[in-house]
């Protein structure tokens, strides 16, 4: 479910269009568009079938957060998503300076982010139809 070229159209809630630009043995790339108009670039770099994959997005010719999405097994027919983010903000800055804002400003928000899109794949999993945009509320970044 996770790694079907554009399978954000489906699951993820701040997604306007998400297609594939490579995908196959050659690698894979696309880019994702979300509701505010902001178009990504996801490239992966590291594809684990069954075990989730590593890729860097950002604007093309812009910056790039890490991002990892990993499968862990619960049982027969189980299993949990997580997603961990490494933003590219405030990356220059020296650590002293950039705590505060990152713990005031980019975590809660991306937390919650990530929590949407996260209830966007449970919402299709349990529902099998596609998550309404903004289901889980607008986000400022990207509704």
């Amino acid at each position: 479910m996770i790694s079907g070229p554009g399978n954000l159209n489906s699951c993820h809630p701040f997604c306007r269009s998400n297609e594939a630009i490579t995908w196959g043995e050659e690698g894979h790339s696309d880019e994702l568009v979300y509701l505010n108009g902001m178009r990504y670039i996801r490239d992966f770099h590291v594809w684990s079938p069954g075990r989730g994959y590593e890729l860097l997005i950002g604007e093309e010719g812009g910056p790039k957060s890490l991002v990892k999405w990993r499968l862990e097994s619960l049982g027969k027919d189980e299993c949990s998503l997580n997603i961990t983010v490494f933003p590219y903000l405030l990356a220059g800055w020296p650590k002293p300076l950039s705590y505060l804002p990152f713990t005031l400003l980019i975590k809660p928000r991306l937390s919650r982010y990530l929590d949407s899109v996260l209830s966007g794949f449970s919402h299709f999993l349990d529902s099998g139809e596609d998550v309404p945009r903004n289901h889980f509320g607008e986000h400022p970044w990207f509704s």
